[in-house]
């Protein structure tokens, strides 16, 4: 069985609740369709029920057993909306103000998962990555001992010798444009995470990468890596975690370990934490168009209760591996 069919099963002996807040967005609408008929989630969407209806039949996708809620109608709104006003009234929020934001499906969206009527959201098939945070940040926050959310891929290569029998996790490769040494420790732990809970990696091993191993290099870039890995032994001492190290000396074991002799992660990783979202974000696109992987993400990792970006050249397929996703975090 493949990862994502994996997934899916355990998905489906999960069966959680997720919602979709772009209610009338065609690929969306499609998505859950297939997600009900699949039954591996209970799916809501967000928006005007006669918008809702009218997209799907213009896309002739079968809602039948699909949840339409239309925040404004919803019976939920008022108390959602007190609630969302008592978290932000330090900030210069008013009740005016905190029931219009709430007319906003993300939000709404946001607000179930807060209130445990869904188990986690999905968007970003029609909304910027910043548009879907925000209100994740606000509402829901990160988890205790994380101070940012990162993004993560699974990375399946068809070569089982790389990774764990061809499955890799690379973070941060969606969100975070520059990392502190302590983010970059947060990325590894939370990584590491993935790579257990949605890679079926049961050992992972980190590499934290740079242009230089062991001290082959000297730059004020390295330094941090260095910084990093010494903040995520102190702070995650059950990690498996080595770094400096350079791509062949964490994937090459003859490589690894003539650069980092007797080194647990060295030539073999499975977890890689790329030192900017510059190198991140070019690498797994470089992996995925030049050695053909497949890159299942963004995973957004460190909130407080799951919520994932799509990006908006997402298929219908992206938007229900997404939904999968979530169910297993």
């Amino acid at each position: 069985m493949d990862l994502l069919a994996a997934i899916k099963e355990r998905a489906k002996a999960e069966k959680k609740h997720i919602v979709l807040p772009e209610g009338t967005e065609p690929r969306t609408l499609k998505a859950a369709e297939c997600i009900v008929k699949e039954k591996f989630a209970t799916i809501t969407l967000l928006g005007d029920s006669e918008a809702v209806k009218k997209a799907a039949a213009a896309v002739g996708a079968d809602l039948k057993g699909v949840n339409i809620v239309d925040p404004v109608k919803s019976p939920d709104f008022e108390s959602f909306s007190e609630s969302y006003f008592k978290m932000r009234e330090s900030k210069g929020m008013t009740r005016e103000k905190a029931a219009e934001t709430l007319k906003d499906p993300l939000y709404f969206g946001v607000m179930m998962v807060y209130a445990g009527q869904c188990h986690g959201m999905v968007a970003g098939a029609e909304n910027a990555t910043g548009n879907v945070l925000r209100p994740a940040l606000q509402i829901l926050r990160t988890k205790p001992g994380i101070s940012s959310v990162s993004g993560a891929f699974l990375m399946i290569s068809d070569n089982k010798q790389l990774g764990e029998n061809g499955v890799s996790v690379f973070a941060d490769c969606a969100v975070n444009p520059t990392l502190t040494a302590e983010q970059m420790a947060e990325v590894a732990f939370c990584s590491a995470e993935t790579a257990r809970e949605l890679g079926g990696i049961a050992e992972p091993r980190v590499a934290m990468l740079s242009f230089s191993t062991k001290g082959s290099a000297s730059h004020e870039a390295v330094d941090k890596v260095v910084e990093a890995v010494k903040i995520a032994q102190e702070r995650y001492p059950d990690l498996l975690i080595d770094g400096e190290l350079q791509m062949d000396a964490a994937t090459v074991e003859s490589v690894g370990q003539s650069k980092s002799p007797g080194s647990k992660v060295a030539g073999r990783a499975n977890v890689f934490i790329f030192p900017s979202l510059e190198a991140g974000n070019i690498t797994y696109k470089a992996v995925q168009r030049f050695a053909g992987a497949e890159a299942i993400g963004p995973i957004l990792q460190g909130m407080a209760k799951p919520v994932n970006d799509l990006s908006r050249g997402c298929s219908i397929e992206d938007v229900v591996n997404t939904v999968a996703l979530v169910c297993c975090q």
